[in-house]
């Protein structure tokens, strides 16, 4: 019966996906590969995983669902007779399991692994191969997580900011901002050439425009912790959102509109605040929407 029962739960586990629109898939070690540009293998040897963490497979993504229930009847033999082994105590080989950050994926040991899910036990001993992702892998990210954090290795390559500035951590939740944000530093680097009269390396743009127009806000984000009123957002999606509410201010209220009056009238109309937003909209309709009282409104909260 435990594979009738591990065939209903991937069914109630589609289910439970479809409502609530979270992927249910297990991640193909080929994309996260590809896409992240993992690179170098190091053999670490026999170890104890927790098998939350497995989230992926080498081949057989398709055939088990994230939680590693099956999801055909054709399993169904191969998954018994492992499932009756670790009934009988029989011990059983590692699995083998490739890891990339936090994430594992299992090249060989499908049914080992799909039967200790099922039978709820915590950890699997596993040959575990590492590879290196330039970007941080987590277990609990999907297919578009992959995808933005692919984006984001590719603007590193590019950019080569996690060289300049190791501790920076420019991550965003939505894709296409990274392409945005080489827009950015090309127009910083155009500005400051300008202003130096003199060519610009790639390199020192890149370093300019963080230290001078990327760090300054997020520590504006950070100083009037704004980040609360956006739940499950980051600085950097902050980071663009903002500049994009300051140049539709200047736009309607002339280029003196600075930075700071900015961010408090974006707060007011965007954060998760509904009654705060509500009173400063009205506010602004019945003052005629002149600049003076759209940005007077915000500062004066």
């Amino acid at each position: 019966m435990d594979f009738e029962m591990a065939r209903r739960r991937a069914f109630w586990n589609g289910l439970g996906s479809f409502l609530s629109r979270r992927s249910n898939q297990l991640l193909s070690w080929s994309d996260v590969s590809d896409a992240l540009g993992v690179r170098g293998s190091v053999y670490q040897g026999v170890q104890a995983v927790p098998l939350e963490k497995i989230v992926g497979s080498v081949e057989r993504y398709r055939d088990f669902d994230r939680a590693f229930m099956p999801k055909r009847n054709e399993i169904g033999p191969r998954w018994r007779a492992i499932a009756d082994a670790h009934y009988r105590s029989v011990r059983l080989p590692p699995v083998t399991l490739y890891r990339v950050g936090d994430a594992y994926f299992v090249v060989d040991g499908h049914h080992r692994v799909s039967v200790a899910r099922r039978r709820g036990l915590s950890f699997v001993d596993a040959r575990v191969t590492e590879a290196c992702a330039r970007v941080p892998v987590t277990a609990d990210m999907d297919a578009a997580d992959i995808e933005i954090r692919g984006e984001y290795a590719r603007f590193l390559e590019r950019t080569r900011l996690d060289v300049l500035r190791p501790e920076q951590n420019v991550q965003f939740t939505v894709g296409g901002a990274y392409e945005r944000l080489l827009d950015h530093i090309a127009v910083h680097r155009h500005a400051i050439t300008l202003e130096r009269g003199r060519s610009v390396s790639e390199d020192e743009a890149v370093c300019d425009w963080y230290d001078r127009a990327y760090l300054p806000l997020v520590r504006l984000i950070r100083e009037k912790d704004i980040l609360a009123g956006f739940p499950g957002r980051t600085e950097a999606d902050l980071y663009l959102w903002l500049m994009d509410h300051q140049d539709d201010l200047r736009e309607r209220c002339g280029p003196g509109v600075e930075t700071g009056r900015a961010t408090d009238h974006f707060v007011d109309h965007y954060a998760a605040q509904p009654f705060k937003r509500m009173v400063h909209i009205v506010r602004e309709w019945i003052a005629g929407l002149s600049c003076d009282a759209v940005l007077g409104a915000a500062a004066g909260g």
